[in-house]
């Protein structure tokens, strides 16, 4: 008896994890967290499909949906997290990519648990850049003229993998804050944090301001927009830009006496 009970209650806590759906915001692992164990005890590794949920038993298989662009992934449930408010998934760096996240650094998604039988996306989901045959081609072509043309082949190259790069111009003041903001996302890496920042400038035309805290000996780095006198304002400003930033909420900074 006690052991149908039991396996009845393992059923019932399995069909209710089927077709459970969650929306909200997806962030991803930071890169130096590659080789580390997880709360599963699994060692992340960037190039494996896995998450992170604060609830979902380990092992639980969870499709992703990218609301932006409707792409997906599925992938498995071995790490706890995220522990930021609005955030719902851990994603592997790999499946961030797979669904076009990097930029953004959150988005917004829908995730579905999935029966135990489902296929992880990929098991090992390495991002290399595809072969380009005419190319190779052409470097087996005129062998008799390579070692003329070594040198220039060489130059052209180097500049045609020079590294993209961004320049960001920073006025840095450290303030004590007396006034309310909405915070519009959380960034463990500075690129999406200047990325978002730049753009968030120029869109309304209002100051940014970062706040840098810890959480369980993690570096977060808060992104703060406007600076208002009174709460009314602040939140008419969240009202505005709710389309876009659905996760934003207000920050009181007002010196307390």
């Amino acid at each position: 008896m006690k052991t149908f009970i039991i396996g009845l209650l393992i059923t019932l806590i399995h069909l209710t994890c089927m077709g459970q759906t969650q929306s909200g915001k997806a962030s991803f692992y930071a890169d130096k967290f590659e080789g580390r164990p997880t709360a599963s005890g699994e060692i992340y590794k960037h190039n494996l499909s896995t998450a992170a949920h604060r609830k979902l038993p380990f092992g639980t298989k969870v499709k992703v949906v990218n609301l932006e662009n409707n792409k997906t992934a599925i992938v498995k449930i071995n790490d706890r997290g995220p522990f930021i408010r609005g955030r719902i998934i851990d994603l592997s760096r790999s499946v961030a990519q797979s669904l076009n996240i990097i930029d953004n650094g959150v988005t917004n998604v829908r995730i579905e648990v999935l029966d135990d039988d489902a296929n992880v996306s990929n098991e090992k989901a390495e991002y290399v850049a595809p072969n380009n045959p005419e190319k190779e081609e052409r470097a087996l072509e005129n062998t008799s003229g390579i070692k003329k043309n070594r040198s220039e082949n060489l130059q052209n190259s180097s500049k045609n993998n020079e590294e993209i790069k961004e320049f960001y111009e920073l006025n840095v003041d450290k303030i004590n804050p007396d006034f309310y903001g909405v915070q519009i996302a959380s960034f463990q890496e500075s690129d999406n944090l200047l990325r978002l920042s730049n753009r968030l400038k120029i869109s309304y035309n209002s100051k940014v301001l970062i706040q840098v805290k810890s959480f369980q000996g993690t570096k977060v780095y808060t992104v703060i927009l406007g600076q208002f006198n009174n709460r009314r304002s602040a939140e008419n400003f969240r009202d505005r830009i709710q389309d876009k930033y659905p996760d934003s909420f207000i920050v009181d900074m007002i010196k307390k006496d």
